[in-house]
Parts: structure tokens; C-alpha cells; sequence
């Protein structure tokens, strides 16, 4: 499958310590998509794609145990934050939090990105933002899911097949109708759904450098202000 689609896998391994992260920023962010308008995934944009991006990762109970926590008219508010950095061996790192105290979460990514061998400086423009989708198909839904999001009306930047994925990008804006578009054409389960930063170019580390990142990753997982680090690495 597509180089973004296996990283992105990858950093789902799932060990007790990795499932207990991600059910925290679930929680997290569909608890924030729910707040920043009506609680229901049908009229609530924002809600629904959060919900899509944690559906295969996440109890469904965790979900609805957040969204609950929404319509309670729990008082906490959670700021969204994004670092950019420099990485080992010229790699680029982007670093987006969901917090309730940004000064700690500052204190927090700043501090673990330098202990190894980070830079702050920008390095979004090395990516692509974009809402991006992946499912199991052939060049047949390859094509087929490209003439779907342009009758829908979608914002396509790219729709390519590789190893037996299809894998669509478009503007961050439409994920939602592209979505829509796709279900409509009959490709309803997602492998991923989501709005994200995809490397305009990849770099392969050295033994050291690549170890560097490893361990900054590793830390940045265990931030608890920590939401989704993207980084343009091919061999971590």
C-alpha cells in the first residue's frame, strides 16, 4: 500500500500502553468537535470526521462516552496548538497538541523534540495538507472513486492505487463530501479517513538519526498534550 498509508498503520501498533493513548485523544478530540458546535455527527462536520478517524481504533463506548461528556456541559476547554521543527538528519517534524494549559504543552514538546536533536523552525510547507481517504480496492475503484468525487463535486488533489489500496486526497474542507461521495458510490469501509499532513518528499535516516527520531517519538506519544505528530521519515 501507499508509503503514508503503512507509516500511518504502523503508529497504530497496538500494545496495552499505545491503545490507552489513543483512547485519551479520542476522547479528547471528539469531545473538542463535539463542544465547537451541535453534538451530532449528522449536522456536525468536525464531530463526524473525528469520530471516522478513531472508528476502527477506538471501543464504541469511548466515543459516545465523549460525546455524552459534551452535551453534560462539561466546563473543560481544550486549545489547539502546532510546533514545527527540524528534525535528526534532515527530517521534518510537526507536532499538533490538544490541551488544556498550553504554556505546559509548549514546555512539554520543546523540550523532548531538543533532548533529540530538534530545531524549531517551519517545515509545513515540506508537507501536503490535505482530508485524506484509504480503502481496499483495484485500478477499477481507482477510478471509479475518482470519477465519484469529481461528480460530488470534491476538491480532488490526487486519486492513486498502490499494492491494493486506493488512496484519494483532497481539499481538507471536503472530507466530509467526499466521503459522502464514496459511500454513495458503494466503498463505505475506510481503513482511514482523515484530514492530515503527507510529505511532499521523504527522507531515509541514517542508523543514528533514525534512532533519534524513534526516541522522540516515542516521548511525544507519552506527552499527554500530544494529538498527532507527522514527520517525512521512510525508514521509521
Amino acid at each position: 500500500m501507499g508509503r503514508h498509508f503503512e507509516v500511518r498503520a504502523a503508529a497504530m501498533a497496538a500494545t496495552a500502553k499505545a491503545k490507552s493513548a489513543i483512547y485519551m485523544r479520542a476522547s479528547k478530540e471528539i469531545y473538542a468537535a463535539a463542544k465547537s458546535g451541535i453534538p451530532d455527527p449528522e449536522s456536525n462536520l468536525a464531530l463526524r470526521s473525528a469520530i471516522e478517524k478513531y472508528r476502527k481504533t477506538c471501543p464504541r463506548d469511548v466515543i459516545d462516552r465523549a460525546i455524552e461528556k459534551a452535551k453534560g456541559g462539561d466546563a473543560t476547554a481544550y486549545i489547539a496548538g502546532r510546533y514545527e521543527f527540524y528534525g535528526p538528519g534532515g527530517s521534518y517534524i510537526i507536532v499538533d497538541t490538544l490541551t488544556d494549559n498550553v504554556n505546559r504543552a509548549l514546555v512539554n514538546v520543546r523540550t523532548i523534540a531538543q533532548k533529540k536533536g530538534g530545531k524549531m523552525g517551519s517545515v509545513a510547507y515540506n508537507f501536503n495538507y490535505c482530508g485524506y481517504i484509504a480503502f481496499k480496492g483495484d485500478e477499477a475503484a481507482r477510478d471509479a472513486a475518482e470519477e465519484a468525487l469529481v461528480l460530488g463535486d470534491v476538491d480532488v488533489q490526487s486519486v492513486t492505487f498502490e499494492d491494493g489500496y486506493v488512496e484519494a486526497q483532497v481539499a481538507p474542507s471536503d472530507l466530509g463530501k467526499a466521503q459522502d461521495a464514496l459511500k454513495e458510490a458503494g466503498y463505505t469501509d475506510f481503513d482511514s479517513a482523515e484530514v492530515t499532513f503527507i510529505p511532499n518528499e521523504y527522507v531515509e535516516l541514517g542508523a543514528e538519526d533514525a534512532q533519534k527520531l524513534k526516541d522522540m517519538l516515542a516521548m511525544l506519544d507519552e506527552c499527554e498534550d500530544v494529538q498527532n505528530v507527522y514527520h517525512n521519515a521512510s525508514n521509521i
